[in-house]
């Protein structure tokens, strides 16, 4: 490395031969360069851990090999003479194709030459459409008797279910009113079904409320009337 000096410093050596420079580069200008150098001699770096998709494959080049298109294939073949023989195939296929057609229009002309001048001429398109028509009208006469079938069934079974509803309803309104059950054959009496606290200790105890000498009524739980019928009922 050759290190060039100021006149500055090679006066000084001049006259001072026995000093020695140290002369240290700055490392300014390549920051990464220790950390790196770290890393190689770092015991993590000896073993190292590759995925098989991070590897290189297919590291040779393929050729094609016999009966893919080769080289050699194609050296052997006559391209001339399989173009002549697809096209004489393809001139046969076709001459046989306009045979068939021959033939066939041959089997129909006797029909035709067969046919008397004098006959007459039967419109048989004609009568097909009339066929059509009548069939047509046929299917659309059975389509609305049909219609009118289901038209009247759904009335009949709205009807049927208006009645029901009507008679379920009558019932539930016979039943509901007690007043109407008076004359009934049971001759049981008709009774007002009491409250659950009608006969408890501090009921109708408002101010001004006159007492009911019935009740016997006393502000005692002990002793009260409704006392002594839980006590009646579920304890003895």
């Amino acid at each position: 490395m050759i290190i060039t000096l100021s006149p500055y410093f090679r006066l000084i050596l001049s006259r001072f031969p026995y000093i020695v420079l140290r002369v240290e580069m700055t490392t300014a200008a390549r920051p990464t360069f220790e950390p790196a150098r770290g890393r190689e001699k770092d015991l993590g770096a000896l073993s190292k851990q590759y995925s098989s998709r991070d590897l290189p494959g297919h590291t040779k080049l393929k050729y094609r090999q016999s009966g893919q298109g080769a080289q050699d294939d194609l050296r052997s073949r006559d391209f001339k003479r399989e173009l002549e023989e697809r096209e004489e195939r393809e001139r046969s296929g076709k001459r046989r194709r306009d045979g068939a057609s021959d033939s066939r229009e041959a089997k129909a002309l006797p029909q035709s030459t067969n046919l008397d001048a004098d006959e007459p001429l039967r419109d048989s398109s004609s009568d097909e459409d009339s066929d059509d028509e009548d069939n047509a009208a046929e299917l659309q006469a059975e389509l609305m008797r049909i219609k009118k079938q289901r038209m009247e069934e759904e009335e009949r079974r709205e009807e049927e279910k208006r009645q029901q509803e009507e008679k379920i309803r009558m019932e539930n309104i016979l039943s509901g009113n007690p007043l109407l059950q008076g004359g009934s054959s049971s001759g049981k009496e008709f009774k007002v079904k009491r409250r659950w606290d009608d006969d408890v200790v501090f009921k109708n105890c408002a101010k001004g409320e006159p007492d009911s000498a019935k009740k016997g009524f006393i502000n005692d739980t002990l002793r009260s009337e409704f006392h002594k019928k839980f006590m009646d009922k579920y304890i003895k």
